[in-house]
């Protein structure tokens, strides 16, 4: 039971970090209007705060590897809400973009290091699933917490949302003080321990094939408001409930992720990649029909983010005995991979192709990850093989 209140701490903070991240998304106009500043000018906190997640996440790894874990968690928390009270505070565009790269600063770390927290807390067979427990908090900020912070920014103005925000700071920072236990810093674990294991075959797979994951889902999610406002001639009203249900996707599939990822994680990814791909492939070709495109985009959330707890434990594994740095790494490859789906997606709209091709472009993204992941069990089987012959 203890553990499960870790856990819950655990997924409180990712849950304020998904509102934190994905929040000024919905309040880009209020906050360009506001600051007077441009929508693209607003876009940036976007971007900074994804550029914040890359650098943030190796440096404070490295930075903070000698500090027991249960402190460092709690100093991130601080860093978090530290931000968020500074974007509360700002009185300039500035302040509030300095103020998004310093909240990014934790996002990478946090949710590594606590990958590693969480999967030390249960036995070997459940590391999956403690994995996804954590990333739950992601999943339900999309959910709940963002539209929250979107309706409250919209009738109480846009600092009231990072006041709220930096008070699930704070919230985070008590219960994990209250229930994590005193977990020391890795044995044995120094900075070229950590930097060698960045060299490895095995983990740079493991973080190629989280990038693709990641853009297979953000070619299309990116564009998710235009397609359904032009493709499915949908309202407003139909657009906000679609968000909604893609997030009760996004939640099932956490779960289901990480139980079947405590079977076998590799299996789980296969099956999940291809799913994918079969997903965007039919919604390419039924975007104009709202049914349809109502339970293909649950669908499709339930295939995005099943892939997120085996892709964390892969390189986890991948990582061994310093899995650190390479598990905040690795948080540093998802927001890489956003920004290339994005990119993508953007580059077949430019091209003039239309929108059910970018869902093609996700499904052969996709596709490309089933493949690399096909490769290297076909490679890791021969070695085992070439070893037990040696042998």
């Amino acid at each position: 039971m203890k553990n499960r209140w870790s856990l819950l701490a655990l997924a409180t903070g990712a849950f304020g970090i998904g509102v934190t991240e994905f929040a000024p998304m919905g309040l880009l106009p209020v906050i360009a209007r506001d600051l007077q500043v441009s929508i693209p000018a607003a876009g940036l906190l976007v971007s900074a705060y994804a550029l914040g997640v890359l650098i943030g996440a190796p440096l404070m790894t490295l930075a903070t590897g000698r500090l027991p874990r249960r402190l460092l968690l709690i100093l991130l928390a601080g860093i978090f809400t530290t931000g968020n009270l500074l974007a509360a505070l700002s009185g300039s565009y500035a302040m509030l973009l300095a103020a998004r790269v310093l909240t990014a600063f934790n996002h990478g770390a946090f949710f590594g290091v606590g990958s590693v927290v969480a999967a030390g807390l249960v036995p070997p067979e459940r590391r999956a699933s403690a994995v996804a427990s954590m990333f739950m908090g992601l999943t339900i900020a999309n959910v709940v917490g963002v539209p929250f912070a979107t309706w409250a920014g919209e009738h109480l103005g846009w600092r009231a949302s990072f006041w709220g925000i930096a008070g699930l700071g704070v919230l985070t920072m008590i219960a994990l003080r209250v229930t994590l236990p005193a977990v020391p810093a890795p044995r044995g674990g120094d900075l070229r321990a950590e930097l060698r294991v960045l060299t490895r075959r095995q983990v740079l797979g493991a973080l190629a094939l989280t990038v693709v994951g990641s853009s297979a889902m953000f070619t299309v999610f990116t564009y998710i408001t235009p397609i359904l406002r032009e493709a499915t001639h949908a309202s407003l009203g139909f657009v906000t409930a679609m968000l909604v249900t893609y997030g009760l996707g996004l939640t099932v599939g956490n779960w289901l992720g990480g139980r079947f990822a405590d079977r076998s994680v590799d299996r789980t990814l296969m099956v999940t990649l291809a799913s994918l791909s079969a997903i965007l492939v039919a919604f390419s070709f039924t975007m104009d029909r709202a049914g349809a495109s109502a339970i293909l985009i649950f669908l499709w959330g339930v295939a995005s983010f099943a892939l997120v707890p085996p892709l964390q434990v892969r390189v986890m594994a991948a990582a061994g005995d310093a899995p650190n740095l390479a598990s905040a790494v690795n948080i540093g490859a998802f927001n890489l991979g956003n920004a290339t789906g994005a990119a993508l997606g953007g580059g077949v709209l430019a091209a003039g192709l239309g929108y059910p091709a970018i869902a093609l472009a996700g499904a052969a993204t996709s596709l490309l990850g089933l493949l690399a992941l096909w490769l290297s069990g076909r490679r890791q089987a021969a070695t085992q093989l070439a070893a037990r012959i040696m042998s």
